[in-house]
């Protein structure tokens, strides 16, 4: 028991960090930033990658071994809706990551015009991921699992 507190208590804060960190990242992106700037938000991206590893493995932990049985996860397309949506997340998340990876390095006040197509990225991430909670809550309600008709 003391196992499966502490797993879904993991996984909840990671979401937290993961969701703080891709907040951090649209609170501090401009159009013009400086190096400097673009390194800070590059850490915030490193946060993020390490919180996703632990929500996947904390998240697969909860399918497969913790709590109810897999099938009950496997039989219910809103889970599906929610496993696409964090994957589809991550895809987006590429853009931004490799972005800034490439642009911190150099002088830090060298001033760099940030994409209008990596806001958005950053943006279309948060609305997605705003929608896991909603998900979830539906999934732990039972919505979505097929009823079998006798």
């Amino acid at each position: 028991m003391i196992t499966d507190i502490l797993v879904r208590y993991l996984h909840f804060v990671s979401l937290i960090l993961l969701l703080a960190a891709v907040l951090g990242q649209h609170l501090l992106l401009r159009k013009q930033m400086t190096r400097g700037e673009i390194a800070r938000v590059q850490r915030l991206d490193i946060l993020y990658a390490v919180t996703v590893i632990i929500v996947l493995l904390t998240g697969f932990a909860q399918w497969l071994w913790i709590g109810k049985p897999a099938q009950f996860y496997s039989s219910n397309p809103v889970f599906h809706v929610k496993i696409t949506l964090f994957l589809l997340v991550g895809v987006i998340s590429i853009y931004p990551s490799v972005f800034l990876g490439k642009q911190k390095k150099g002088d830090p006040e060298e001033t760099i015009a940030i994409p209008g197509g990596l806001i958005w990225c950053v943006r279309i991430e948060l609305l997605l991921l705003f929608a896991m909670p909603l998900l979830a809550t539906l999934i732990a309600r039972g919505i979505g699992i097929p009823v079998v008709s006798e």
